[in-house]
């Protein structure tokens, strides 16, 4: 069996790689366009900073490697121009010539290319790149001489907000330009509005709802929508990805959403023989069963062993995937796995949502840090649809437990019922997650009821009152609501006698879990009362102008 692969990386090179394991006589070519064929693309902005000092530590695999430990004939530098599939070959152009490869499978695993904007004097700009590859890498570090001291960077996406930290690290004044309203669009607003305050207080300048219309004088000046300007001395591009398949729809490839490859549930094209995998393949978002586009390393490694699989006779079928992400900022984690509120609502789903605040580990051992965590489910099955986090420690493995519960058809059920190894520095005796399922069973199960940041000022409008169970002291410290009536929750059960049964309340308190107390009591003593979800802190970071000081 003769096996040609395009594209190396994640998914090509695990695709290679697995079917070697599987059959130590199959003929494996792998065919690069660039230099290099294995190489840690997530790795590459770290460099830029110099927290990763060592650039060969980003090269995975070189092909001599692969030849001695895989016998894989690897062939960088040779790009693959043509495709016949009635035929079953391939054309290729290297660097001396071009000649032709028949195949038995045909493996396509282009990845994906950086979007460029029809940008006016994008092309006549000198100092303008993105960042997809090594050699993408080369040319930016060329360009950071010591005369570079302003950086721009068009979109706040993972990798914009991820070359945005490392250029600050590296020295230089760092505006991010973002078209959506906040910065990490995939993120709900409230949750992305603590790494747009982080970014913030490390000295990045951060303008939202705008975009780069024009570039002047070489790329030095950078034109917004709203008329002002930016001048910058180095402009990163990271406005998005889209797939990388002009082989494939000249090859007669049916191509779906956004020009991405259509195959089946075993990676199959419409073209006998020629398989595909990786961010350039429509893949089902697992959740809503949508097609989606999904431009992440571990669903390509995945994809890239399965096909192996496939191509070799065992039964494997791609399930889809929920978008499992992570980025840090500076001090800070985002992670977000599954749906977020808006997909939730674009997707049509009824829904319900809750924030809770926690601990990264037990709070009274040393260095607990904060983290927020967001959960989106169904209030009648109990259905997980995505979750979301924000901290400095502990994030990632909050958000890989909702993963897996999400892939494992788990509910908020039975989130309370999760074990996790506990010593107070490693967490608490119910974590975070345990408190997700908590709180969404309250909710679901009618204890509970309550309202969203954006849902504050609206239902205050309807005559709704706002109780503040905070104490006192905190007000002083913390900032406090402009309309609220403020009984501590410690006195509500003394003070009854001053709130109205024939008003409807929202409590709120901190974080929302002396508001969800305050709730009960009311309830059980005749109020009407709702819970304002994530409570003040989550309002404050959103809304930080309408919050009032003594």
């Amino acid at each position: 069996m003769k096996v040609i692969i395009v594209g190396g990386v994640a998914g090509g090179m695990s695709a290679a790689t697995r079917l070697r394991r599987l059959d130590e006589t199959a003929e494996i070519i792998i065919l690069e366009k660039g230099p290099f064929v294995s190489f840690a693309n997530c790795g590459l902005p770290y460099y830029v900073s110099g927290e990763i000092t060592e650039r060969e530590a980003l090269l995975v695999q070189t092909p001599e490697s692969l030849k001695s430990r895989f016998n894989l004939d690897v062939r960088p530098f040779n790009e693959a121009i043509a495709v016949d599939a009635v035929k079953k070959e391939v054309t290729i152009q290297s660097q001396n010539e071009i000649y032709r490869e028949n195949y038995d499978v045909l493996v396509l695993s282009p990845g994906a290319k950086p979007f460029i904007p029809p940008i006016t004097g994008l092309k006549e700009a000198k100092n303008t790149f993105t960042l997809r590859n090594v050699p993408d890498l080369d040319k930016i570090m060329q360009a950071l001489t010591p005369d570079v001291k302003r950086a721009t960077v068009i979109g706040a996406g993972f990798i914009g907000l991820e070359m945005a930290e490392n250029l600050q690290k590296a020295g230089l004044a760092v505006t991010i330009v973002e078209k959506a309203p906040h910065v990490l669009p995939p993120f709900d607003q409230e949750m992305a509005s603590f790494i747009q305050k982080e970014l913030v207080e490390n000295g990045v300048k951060v303008i939202t709802g705008q975009s780069a219309v024009a570039f002047q004088q070489a790329g030095e000046k950078i034109i917004l929508e709203d008329g002002s300007s930016l001048t910058t001395d180095i402009t990163i591009l990271s406005v998005g990805v889209q797939p990388d398949t002009t082989l494939a729809k000249e090859a007669g490839i049916q191509l779906g959403m956004k020009g991405g490859i259509i195959v089946d549930e075993n990676y199959q094209t419409n073209l006998a023989g020629i398989f595909a995998v990786g961010d350039a393949v429509v893949t089902k978002q697992q959740i809503t069963h949508a097609d989606t586009l999904i431009s992440l390393a571990s669903p390509a490694n995945r994809q890239g062993r399965q096909v192996a699989d496939v191509i070799f006779g065992l039964p494997r079928k791609n399930k889809g995937s929920i978008g499992t992400a992570i980025v840090r900022v500076f001090h800070l984690s985002a992670a977000a796995t599954g749906l977020s509120e808006t997909g939730t609502l674009q997707a049509g789903l009824d829904y319900e949502v809750i924030h809770i605040s926690g601990k990264d580990h037990a709070g009274y051992y040393p260095d607990a840090t904060e983290l927020t965590l967001k959960l989106i489910f169904n209030p009648k099955t109990g259905a997980i649809y995505g979750a979301q986090g924000v901290g400095a420690k502990g994030v990632d493995k909050r958000i890989d437990i909702l993963a897996t519960a999400i892939k494992g058809g788990q509910t908020i059920f039975d989130l309370p019922e999760l074990e996790f190894t506990y010593a107070p520095p490693f967490g608490s005796a119910k974590d975070p997650v345990n408190m997700l399922g908590y709180s969404a069973l309250n909710i679901l199960e009618g204890f509970s009821q309550n309202i969203q940041w954006h849902e504050l000022a609206e239902e205050m409008k309807k005559g709704k009152l706002l109780l503040d169970v905070r104490n006192k002291a905190e007000l002083t410290k913390n900032g406090k609501f402009s309309q609220a009536v403020n009984i501590p929750l410690d006195t509500l059960r003394d003070n009854l006698a001053q709130l109205d049964k024939e008003k409807a309340y929202i409590v709120t308190c901190h974080s929302g879990l002396r508001s969800y107390i305050a709730e009960r009591i009311l309830k059980q003593n005749g109020f009407d009362v709702v819970n304002l979800d994530g409570a003040f802190a989550l309002y404050k970071m959103v809304k930080p102008e309408e919050i009032e000081y003594e």
